[in-house]
Parts: C-alpha cells; sequence; structure tokens
C-alpha cells in the first residue's frame, strides 16, 4: 500500500512539472528574484528616484484551471514623468490577478472591453484598452468625462456616441515607455516599447527622460510574449511568423482597422472641430478633433491575408511558446512602428473574459519558481547588440526581453575586472561609462543563469 502511495505522488509530481514547464501562462512571468526596486523620474530631474517598491512579479501560483499572479504593477523600467499635469505616480497596487489556463472562444456576442484593466503583461503591469473615459457630449456640445469635463450623461459606465482614443489625445503626457498612471495604476494602452526606438520617433519625452519599454521591436525575429488578456489568450509584441502554421518570414502584424473617410460625426463634432477645455489641470489646452481623435473613427474591414488580425486585434497561430497553435493577440503598429488602433485587445473580446484581480489566491494551488527552470535556453538569445562600438564616452548594451537579470563585467587585457552592470529582468538596456577609461581592447563578460558569453569592446578616444 505504501509504495502505490509513494508511486502516485512520484506521478503527481511529475504531471505538475510537466505542466509548469509547458504552459507558458504560468512559466513566462518576470518574477524578481533578485530585489529589484522601481524607479522614477520627476519632471525637471534626469536623473531617476529609486523606489521602495519592489519590481515585476512576487509571486506565482497555480491550480489545474488558474494561475494567479501577484504583482505591484511597477515595473523594472523607469516610470515617468507625465508632462501633461497628471497629478499621479506609478504606485503599488498590491494585487493579484487571475488568469484561466484554459482559455475559450466565446461563441456567442462579444464581449466589448472596458476601462480599467483588460489584461497583464508579463512585469505585472496593467493594460487597458484605447479610451480614457472621456467622451463627446452631444447635448451640450463639449467633451464630457475625465479631468476638468463634467460628467458624461448616465455616469462613468454609460455607452456614448463618440469616445475619446488615449493614445493621440494623451500624447503628451505618456513617458518614455508609452504608459501614465491613473490613479497610481500605471498602464500601458499600446504597444510597451520606447518611444525613441520607433522608426518615426512621435514623442521627445525619451531625450530628457530616457527608459527602454517592456521590449525592443525586431522586424526579423518572433516577438515575444508580452502578456495576457482578461480572457486568458496570449499578447505578443508586434512582429510574427507569417503564415498561420509558424513557417514563412517575420512580419509586422496588421491591424484591419482603418479609418473612415468621413468629415461629419453624427451626434458628434465636426472632423477637425477645436475644443478649449474649461476647467482642471489642462483648462486652457486646444483639443482638436481630427479623424482618429474617437475610437468611432476607425471601421473594420475583413482581409483574407495571413498577417492582418481579425476585429479582436488577433490571429489563431502557430507561436515558439504554442508549437501547436493558439489565438493571441498583437500589439500592433504600423509601418514607422508607431502603435496602430487598437493597439493591443478589442474593441471586443475573441474569448469568455474569466480573468480579474482578486482579494487572494484561492483553491488547492503550487507556488511556481521561475528561479528553479534553466531549461530551454538557447545561446543565441544572448546575442547581445553593442553600441557605438568603438567607442568614446560610454557603450550602450541592448538585449532582447528576458525573464532574468543578466550580469555584465567588463575585463580589460590583464584580465582584470574593471566595470560591473546588469540588465534587469524585464528591462532591454543598459549603459557602461567609459569616459574615464583608457585607449585599448576590453571584453564584455555576460553571464545569463549559467550561461556565459564574450564580446570585444575597443576604447578609441
Amino acid at each position: 500500500m505504501l509504495t502505490k502511495q509513494k508511486n502516485l505522488m512520484f506521478l503527481l509530481i511529475v504531471v505538475n512539472l510537466s505542466f509548469t514547464q509547458t504552459n507558458p501562462a504560468i512559466t513566462s512571468w518576470i518574477q524578481n528574484h533578485d530585489g529589484e526596486t522601481g524607479r522614477h523620474y520627476v519632471s525637471g530631474n534626469p536623473t531617476p528616484i529609486i523606489d521602495n517598491v519592489l519590481a515585476n512579479v512576487q509571486s506565482v501560483d497555480y491550480s489545474n484551471n488558474w494561475v494567479f499572479v501577484s504583482a505591484t504593477g511597477i515595473p523594472a523600467y523607469i516610470t515617468g514623468p507625465f508632462l501633461d499635469n497628471n497629478p499621479s505616480i506609478a504606485s503599488d497596487q498590491d494585487a493579484i490577478y487571475k488568469i484561466s489556463l484554459n482559455p475559450s472562444q466565446n461563441l456567442g456576442l462579444p464581449t466589448n472591453t472596458t476601462g480599467g484593466n483588460i489584461g497583464i503583461f508579463i512585469n505585472g503591469v496593467s493594460l487597458f484598452d484605447y479610451r480614457d473615459g472621456v467622451a463627446w457630449d452631444n447635448n451640450n456640445d463639449r467633451l464630457c468625462g475625465g479631468p476638468g469635463n463634467p460628467p458624461c450623461n448616465g455616469g462613468p459606465g454609460a455607452v456614448q456616441d463618440w469616445n475619446r482614443d488615449a493614445i493621440p489625445a494623451e500624447m503628451g503626457g505618456f513617458d518614455c515607455n508609452k504608459a501614465h498612471p491613473a490613479m497610481g495604476n500605471y498602464h500601458h494602452h499600446q504597444n510597451p516599447s520606447a518611444f525613441n526606438l520607433d522608426l518615426l520617433v512621435v514623442s521627445d519625452i525619451c531625450d530628457t527622460y530616457p527608459a527602454d519599454g517592456l521590449y525592443v521591436i525586431e522586424q526579423n525575429t518572433h516577438s515575444p510574449l508580452i502578456g495576457f488578456a482578461y480572457d486568458g489568450f496570449p499578447i505578443y509584441g508586434a512582429y510574427a511568423y507569417e503564415n498561420l502554421d509558424g513557417t514563412g518570414d517575420v512580419v509586422r502584424m496588421k491591424s484591419s482597422y482603418s479609418l473612415r473617410d468621413i468629415t461629419t460625426r453624427e451626434n458628434g463634432p465636426n472632423v477637425g472641430q477645436v475644443f478649449t477645455i474649461q476647467n482642471g489641470p489642462n483648462a486652457g489646452n486646444q483639443e482638436i478633433m481630427d479623424l482618429g481623435y474617437f475610437r468611432e473613427d476607425y471601421e473594420y474591414t475583413y482581409n483574407s491575408g495571413s498577417d492582418y488580425l481579425d476585429e479582436h486585434n488577433g490571429r489563431f497561430a502557430v507561436t515558439p511558446e504554442y508549437p501547436n497553435g493558439i489565438y493571441a493577440y498583437y500589439a500592433t503598429v504600423n509601418e514607422d512602428h508607431n502603435s496602430a488602433y487598437p493597439y493591443v485587445v478589442g474593441p471586443t473580446f475573441y474569448g469568455n473574459v474569466t480573468g480579474n484581480d482578486v482579494n487572494f489566491v484561492g483553491g488547492n494551488t503550487t507556488n511556481y519558481d521561475s528561479s528553479l527552470n534553466i531549461s530551454g535556453f538557447e545561446d543565441t538569445k544572448l546575442d547581445l547588440k553593442l553600441y557605438p562600438n568603438p567607442t568614446q564616452d560610454f557603450i550602450a548594451i541592448q538585449s532582447s526581453l528576458f525573464n532574468k537579470t543578466i550580469y555584465l563585467e567588463l575585463i580589460n587585457e590583464l584580465g582584470q575586472l574593471i566595470l560591473e552592470n546588469k540588465i534587469l529582468a524585464g528591462t532591454t538596456l543598459t549603459v557602461m561609462e567609459t569616459h574615464t577609461l583608457y585607449n585599448g581592447v576590453y571584453f564584455l563578460n555576460v553571464f545569463y543563469m549559467n550561461h556565459k558569453k564574450s564580446y570585444k569592446i575597443i576604447i578609441n578616444k
């Protein structure tokens, strides 16, 4: 009898281990094993302030049906400042997110995305949809909702004819990572890469307050898995395999939404109409309501091309994490790598929405510790970019997105340790100052778990 019990226990352990090793909804979260804390800028000070709040994800627990992700909502990349008079800063959300491990397609009426959280990025940062809570009040010919505006008819949850798109309307309030807080809840509405890495840079915030965002867009590599929507389906970056079966070139995933050919808006403002904000922190600012200012300016058109996404901004396809295929959303960008509507998920979910923010980890769960999982890593992932090289005053080291910290050592020709640095888990960039070093050949040793790689660096002033 005892032998049978031992065999059963061993079988359960094997099953659980296999489950954790193969389900990306459990294994993909960026857990904080090093005690790294958040950092933020304040306006006028280009030196980041170190926060007393842990960054990334603190714990991951799972059952047969659910994964529970405990997170502060604070990323490892530097947040702020928010230059649109937003009084809030990114603050500890002390949240537990419950995500389905068995997502399913909604076969009934699609569920609209809502204001607030609709998903979570793998670093525990919130995902919002396109909206910012502001709409058009046709009865009074003015904006309603949000700071400085009167409430909309019916209150915050009421359906309005014309709902403002946060991306163009709040551009001046996004930090370098294309994000901002709502009452402390730091969140992305859009592709979470830094403004200054886009092919066409539409914000100069990174010039003074540099950061790196969650990942770097690589045009020739399938984008990483960057989050999960509240219906349990994964979210990827902007690029993926051209063909649904995982073959072909890596191409940009294209939104099937485009701007309508209109000059007037029924029960709304004219295209190009100017509205002056009367109250609140942005009083006196003028809003130009060009096409794209409201979500309803867009329309969906079906396209049969495999690189075009459906009305939910996703498709069913093979991905690196799901070799048998999965429905997935994509953080869409245009040819300049600027964010493209509907940005990530929306305006409706593909699946049944079962995820949410809960008060406690429920049921019979097992803790997943990502530090114990070192399998499946390929040394080619440590092909870092170093620039400029040769260098004078500094060397920038850029990596792909990793869920564990990369450690760096700069060694001279005599084998002496000159500098140490690291690329934090959930970030992709760091800089080593070299202006005090002598001309010559140096070697950058890169350490990731039990992997090591070396690069030659030339300093020539």
